[in-house]
């Protein structure tokens, strides 16, 4: 139960907590139990070394981190009575496979295990290389990587624009194993050595992200508005009331000014009855409250027959959509949500009356790639890179290095965690990508947070969880790459050889 413990309490150094100081207590301690477990498994009395209780001690660090962490996956169930009986098994079961990361990451580092450099080395690098990797195999579960512990502090994270998420995670892991160090009664000098060293990396990374901050400058187009709308919606008015009355609802609060170019953005989700091939049915009520100086951006499905095939494919879509509805322009969904839009083995799962969570019975299909949209010369030949939900968790996956848009526009539908910690922590992912990238984010997410983020993170205008409304910034000009938005996780390869550059040498000094 113990690293069960500590590995929930990690939970409390994430938004919306941000008590970031406790991971320095419980990465010593866990430290100190895969010692304690090494010393126990290679007594004199045993004829046999057993390293799987290293693992044993992984999987339940790691299954107190995922299921206080991640509870809030199943407030998704509660919705649909076919998937309240499902409740206690994802509530278990989810946090048990992830936590086999863990416990894979100390299995290798655990037999390791001494109070020294080399070791704290080994383990920040062997856990990492597995956060990495539960980030990106099958679909990935990028959530709540360490690094996002720091998301209180604008001036820490500014760093994410040279290494990014995972390579910022495995510095902070190897900065809160310090304490550990000092696990024993005499002070060494090299151990104070390199915790100062350590001190000083992160003192001086604060300096720069300071520096940052106040010498970035951006630009904005005056002539042309972005406007994010929040309606506040719950998934019982959805039930409730018909998707004509929900649109009109929306119109009321984007409240167009019938001479101001202005781009507006509609949370993803809004049309649930209706699709892309058939929303010109709407035609007569968007042309009498918009115009030719508007475009909308709408979550919406998109339903396409597949060629000489009565086979039809469904995307989860992000459009833009003029003043009669017509389509400009259509980006569907790469990375799709496990069980939420489409179930594996679907086959199988049909056959028990099973369906993705979310509204209607098909699964959705993965979109092929992810395309820059120019708007033209009405509207200033601005750039934006689409992103639906889910998919701005995704650290080095949000644009090639060769895109240059002004604006990243994420829509999201967070009403499916109710009030959870789950749109916080969601939202943070947003502000991570907007300092990696080097781009504004204008993100409309409702029942989740809503905002305009610019390059370094900062939050210009938001709306919180329960508000409704809309809130309007200029459009902005691309402001600059970063060695980031070049390299991606290259950068964290790099660092990753470092590391077991530095293991080999403190290995051999015994340091």
């Amino acid at each position: 139960m113990i690293p069960a413990l500590l590995g929930a309490t990690t939970i409390l150094s994430f938004p919306p907590y941000n008590l970031t100081f406790i991971n320095f207590f419980a990465f010593s301690c866990l430290l100190y139990l895969i010692l304690v477990v090494k010393k126990k498994t290679q007594t004199t009395y045993r004829k046999k070394k057993s390293k799987r209780y290293f693992f044993y001690l992984g999987c339940s660090f790691g299954f107190g981190f995922f299921l206080i962490g991640n509870y809030w996956i199943t407030i998704s169930l509660t919705h649909d009575e076919i998937f309240k009986g499902l409740i206690p098994f994802a509530l278990v079961l989810i946090p048990l496979f992830l936590s086999t990361f863990f416990g894979l990451a100390i299995l290798i580092s655990g037999s390791f295990a001494k109070n020294k450099i080399f070791f704290i080395l080994i383990f920040s690098l062997s856990f990492s290389i597995f956060e990495f990797l539960r980030g990106n195999l099958l679909t990935g579960f990028p959530w709540n990587l360490f690094a996002y512990s720091w998301s209180w502090s604008l001036e820490t994270i500014q760093l994410l624009s040279l290494i990014g998420t995972y390579g910022l995670s495995l510095l902070s892991i190897t900065f809160f194993c310090i304490p550990f160090l000092f696990f024993q009664k005499d002070f060494l000098k090299k151990n104070i050595i390199f915790s100062v060293f350590f001190i000083i990396i992160f003192l001086g990374n604060y300096y720069y992200g300071s520096q940052k901050i106040v010498k970035s400058k951006f630009k904005f187009d005056e002539n042309l508005a972005v406007k994010i709308i929040s309606p506040n919606f719950s998934l019982k008015d959805y039930q409730e009331n018909n998707e004509e009355f929900q649109l009109k609802r929306l119109i009321q609060i984007s409240n167009p000014e019938e001479n101001k170019k202005t781009i507006f953005i509609w949370p993803e989700g809004v049309f649930y009855e209706s699709n892309l091939q058939n929303i010109e049915f709407y035609k007569d009520l968007f042309s009498k409250k918009f115009n030719e100086n508007h475009l909308i951006v709408v979550g919406i499905n998109n339903v396409i027959n597949k060629s000489n095939s009565q086979i039809k494919k469904y995307y989860n879509s992000f459009a833009i959509v003029n003043h009669k509805l017509e389509i400009l322009y259509v980006y569907n969904k790469i990375n799709l949500v496990p069980f939420g839009e489409f179930l594996p083995i679907e086959n199988i799962f049909t056959k028990f009356g099973f369906k993705k969570i979310s509204f209607g019975y098909n699964s959705f299909s993965p979109g092929e790639k992810r395309i820059l949209f120019n708007l033209g010369n009405d509207f200033n030949k601005k750039v934006i890179l689409p992103l639906i939900c889910y998919e701005i968790i995704y650290s080095g996956k949000v644009k090639q290095n060769s895109q240059l848009p002004d604006l990243l526009i994420n829509i999201s539908e967070d009403a499916w965690f109710g009030q959870s910690i789950g749109p916080h922590q969601h939202f943070v992912k947003a502000i991570y990508r907007a300092v990696e990238e080097g781009i504004f984010i204008a993100r409309s997410a409702n029942k989740g947070i809503s905002a305009f983020i610019n390059p370094n993170g900062e939050i210009k205008k938001s709306l919180n969880t329960r508000e409704s409304g809309s809130i309007q910034l200029n459009f902005p000009h691309f402001s600059h790459s970063t060695l980031f938005s070049h390299y991606g996780n290259k950068i964290f390869y790099l660092i990753i050889f470092l590391y077991m550059f530095l293991i080999l040498i403190f290995k051999k000094y015994k340091i």
